[in-house]
């Protein structure tokens, strides 16, 4: 991906978290990122693929979140991926806020558009893939059902922490307690 490209989606990010779905169009992306008038259209020519550029550049984003959380190249162990999701709820609610807001204006916008619904759920099940393979790793019964309540849970987590005033609570507990869940207990001696 080009430079100029990857800003254009950037911008159009930057505009859906801060703006809305409502505000994406190709001036106001041009505008944000500081481009000619038109270059975000020579991109993209439709707003359809202006969306499905700024879902393809969120999931790369989130492979470089998800390879820089684990960069030891393995995977983490029970307490482990409890401290990564919640360093990962606490950077999608916090540094990460604009893109997470990005994010779900978009979720919320698929459910009216069927062929955008297609698209974020392809890129949705990539995300949930990776939490699956840690999952079964770790020993879950059901990985893809595991994946699917973890995933779940930590998306409402972050929906009540950008959408409520009451923000300030440690996630880490709640996470502990859906891994609890849904991962074996260790034996005991």
């Amino acid at each position: 991906m080009t430079d100029k490209r990857a800003a254009v989606l950037d911008a159009a990010i930057e505009v859906l978290g801060a703006d809305g779905v409502r505000a994406l169009t190709h001036r106001r992306v041009d505008a944000r990122a500081g481009v000619p008038a038109g270059s975000t259209s020579n991109y993209f020519r439709t707003r359809g693929a202006l969306v499905e550029g700024v879902l393809d550049r969120l999931l790369e984003r989130d492979r470089q979140d998800l390879a820089a959380l684990t960069a030891n190249g393995t995977t983490p162990d029970r307490r482990g991926l409890e401290v990564l999701l919640r360093e990962y709820v606490l950077y999608a609610t916090g540094p990460d806020s604009v893109r997470t807001r990005a994010r779900l204006a978009l979720f919320v916008e698929s459910t009216t558009v069927p062929a955008m619904r297609a698209s974020v759920g392809a890129r949705r099940g990539e995300l949930r893939a990776w939490g699956k393979e840690i999952l079964a790793v770790l020993g879950a019964d059901d990985p893809e059902t595991a994946a699917r309540i973890v995933v779940d849970y930590v998306d409402g987590v972050i929906l009540h922490r950008l959408t409520s005033e009451d923000d300030a609570t440690d996630p880490q507990t709640g996470i502990g307690r859906i891994l609890d869940a849904v991962l074996p207990r260790p034996a005991v001696m």
